[in-house]
This record gives structure tokens, C-alpha cells and sequence, in this order.
């Protein structure tokens, strides 16, 4: 691990990761035609950032630079980092980064609170003015220390890690509860008065902000990145769509064609799946509860139906909803030996892993590839538990 004001999994893929994000910026022209239409627009400004951290994002990143802010970065996501575009902001200072592929879950909290701490107080705190946020994560450690300093302000009260049964948050009320005991009463509330906003990238995290809204409990400006025309079909539809064939195959490099797949929920992220499926010579199948995109599925030549339908005779199942409990470990249980299982909505609820683990004995075959073995002796292959 290489540290400094960063932390990084090997600082000497930096040069590998230089090439890598020149290529990638002749690919995304928009943002460095902003680096000169905007110069110095972003002037003295402190952004924090939780986005996946890959070559693409290392043009962002540099394009925020260039417009003149002050960047401090983590990943949304503890299997995501390209670490060798980690090493390449960090050692070219373009932000103080936090990232590498394969963080625990304590580990990743600690790089988003490295992420929204300065070393120095600039007169304003040791917080940001904007934060761009994937999934709400960084919103919501803020939110919650805010919370909790309030709390103990009041009565001494601490949060209380012991009351929930949620592993990561029990993460988050750790460290909130460090920071206070250690004399930072104010950390949060520093910070929500200073942010001046927020941008959401993913659908579910928008959803979280509405309902924080609607509940006048969010504590400033955000926007809307998802809805965007150019987010929400390059990413979740045409993104999907090349990363999923992609995944699948340097996971488990097996034949496709002629094999039946079956796509949970059919949004732009199940359209882009289903569509890739097809194209790779699969039997797509799509789930979906929502009437009208059950519909669009039908129209567009798939065949809709319910799990139960297909769950013992398909051969890849890929969660797409965003949503809690879509592949339960009873249904798991009913697939056929070394049925393929993957999630590519942003959160890690849709498949029931606690429920696997606890069902099954474990066999890792590669990082991110593991094989979980039921009683009876069938196994099911799960992608980046």
C-alpha cells in the first residue's frame, strides 16, 4: 500500500495509468472542451468525491482540477478501483485520493471520511463546498454525523453501533462516535453549513434524496445527475450494455450463445443487459414488476415472466433493480449446478448473501469468483459477492 496525503494500492502503476487516461480523454471530448470554456470557474473551490475510481473518472477528476478546485476522492465501491488510474491522480497530485480494489468495508468508510477531511482549516472547517457522491454514501455519513452531534450537543448522547444489525452501519456510527469521543463536536455541522450542494449520480441514491426531501431532512442543494439524458442512457443503458458480456466473460470465460439468461427488472440498466444478452446468441427471459417496462420488454421480443418460471432451468441471472431481495437464497437454492449469479444495480442488497453464506460452504476460484455450494451438491457461481 502506498500513502502520502493519499492512499493508493502501488504508486509505480502511476506511468501505466497516465497512458490509460490520455486514450480515455480523447473518448470524452466534453469535459475537455469545459477545461478550456470554463478555466478557473471552480477557482479555490474544495470538492470531495465518492465515484467509482477508474480511468474515467480520472478525466473528471482533472477537468475539476483544471477548473481550479481542490479534489479530495474515494471509490463508491470496495471492488471498482482501477488501481493503476488511482496511483496516476495521486502521484501527479491531482487529488488527494483515497482508493484501491478490494477495500473492506471498514476500509472504505475510512477513505470516505479521509475524503471529506482536510488536513488544514481554511477558516471554514476542514469540509468541502461541493461533493460529487454515487450512491449517497458520503451524503449520508454527513447526514448522520450532523445527526448525531446534534444529539449529543443536546444530551451527551453517542451513537450506538450495537443498534443495528447493518454491518456497514454499524461502520458509520463507529466512526461517528470516535470523532466525538475524541473531541469533534462539530465536524459535521461545519461541513453541512458549508456544502453548498451535492450531485447524485445513481438511481436509487436519487431516490434517497427525494424521500430526505420530502422528509425535510436534507441538509443542501443536490442535483440530479441521473435523470440526465446523457447519464442515463450512456451509463445505464449503453454502459450496461458493454459491461456486463464484458464482466461475465473475464469472471468466468464460458460459452454464451445458446445459453438462457434471465434479466431482474427491465429499466435502462435491465434494457442495456437484455439487449447485450441477445447479442451474445442468449435466451433472454426479463422479470420485471413494473407494468409498463414489463410491456416494453414484451415489445421488444422478450419473454416476460416470473423467476419461479425459469429459476431451475436458466443459466446466468443478473439483478438490475436497485432495489432489496430480488434473488433470495430459496431461490438460489433451485438453480441449476454452476448457474451464474451477478448484480449490476448499484447497491449490494439485491442478492441475498447473507442468507447464501450461511447456506452454503464457500469455494473461491479467482478474487470476485466464488462458488457457493448447497447441501444437495449443487453449486451457483456469484460475481463480486
Amino acid at each position: 500500500m502506498s500513502t502520502g496525503d493519499y492512499k493508493v494500492a502501488d504508486i509505480s502503476l502511476a506511468d501505466y495509468g497516465r497512458k490509460e487516461i490520455e486514450i480515455a480523454e480523447i473518448e470524452m471530448p466534453g469535459l475537455m472542451a469545459c477545461r478550456v470554456e470554463n478555466a478557473g470557474s471552480l477557482a479555490g473551490a474544495r470538492i470531495s468525491g465518492s465515484l467509482h475510481m477508474t480511468v474515467q473518472t480520472a478525466v473528471l477528476i482533472e477537468t475539476l482540477k483544471a477548473l481550479g478546485a481542490d479534489i479530495r476522492w474515494c471509490s463508491c465501491n470496495i471492488f471498482s478501483t482501477q488501481d493503476h488510474a488511482a496511483s496516476a491522480i495521486a502521484r501527479d497530485e491531482s487529488a488527494a485520493v483515497f482508493a484501491w480494489k478490494g477495500e473492506t468495508l471498514e476500509e472504505y468508510w475510512e477513505c470516505t471520511l479521509n475524503s471529506v477531511t482536510w488536513p488544514e482549516d481554511d477558516g471554514k472547517g476542514h469540509g468541502m463546498d461541493i461533493i460529487v457522491d454515487d450512491g449517497g454514501d458520503m451524503t449520508l455519513l454527513i447526514h448522520e454525523g450532523k445527526k448525531a452531534e446534534d444529539a449529543f450537543l443536546k444530551d451527551g448522547t453517542l451513537p450506538d453501533p450495537s443498534s443495528t444489525d447493518n454491518a456497514e452501519f454499524k461502520i458509520v456510527l463507529s466512526i461517528i462516535r470516535r470523532l466525538l469521543e475524541a473531541g469533534e463536536t462539530d465536524k459535521w455541522n461545519k461541513i453541512a453549513k458549508r456544502c453548498m450542494g451535492v450531485s447524485e449520480e445513481t438511481t436509487t441514491g436519487v431516490h434517497r434524496l427525494y424521500m430526505m426531501e420530502k422528509a425535510e431532512s436534507l441538509l443542501f442543494p443536490a442535483i440530479n445527475v441521473n435523470d440526465s439524458v446523457t447519464k442515463s442512457k450512456f451509463d445505464n443503458l449503453y454502459g450496461c450494455k458493454h459491461s456486463l458480456p464484458d464482466g461475465i466473460m473475464r469472471a468466468t470465460d464460458v460459452m454464451m450463445a445458446g445459453k438462457k439468461a434471465v434479466i431482474c427488472g427491465y429499466g435502462d440498466v435491465g434494457k442495456g443487459c437484455a439487449h447485450a444478452m441477445r447479442a451474445c446468441g442468449m435466451v433472454v427471459y426479463v422479470t420485471e414488476i413494473d407494468p409498463i417496462c414489463a410491456l416494453q420488454a414484451c415489445m421488444e421480443g422478450y419473454t416476460v415472466c416470473t423467476l419461479e418460471d425459469v429459476v431451475a432451468t436458466a443459466d446466468i441471472f443478473i439483478t438490475t433493480t436497485g432495489n432489496k431481495g430480488i434473488l433470495m437464497t430459496d431461490a438460489m437454492s433451485k438453480m441449476k449446478n454452476n448457474a451464474i449469479v451477478g448484480n449490476i444495480g448499484h447497491f449490494d442488497n439485491e442478492i441475498d448473501m447473507d442468507g447464501l453464506m450461511a447456506a452454503t460452504t464457500r469455494q473461491n476460484i479467482k478474487p470476485q469468483v466464488d462458488r457457493f455450494v448447497f447441501p444437495s451438491g449443487n453449486g451457483i457461481i456469484v460475481l463480486a459477492e
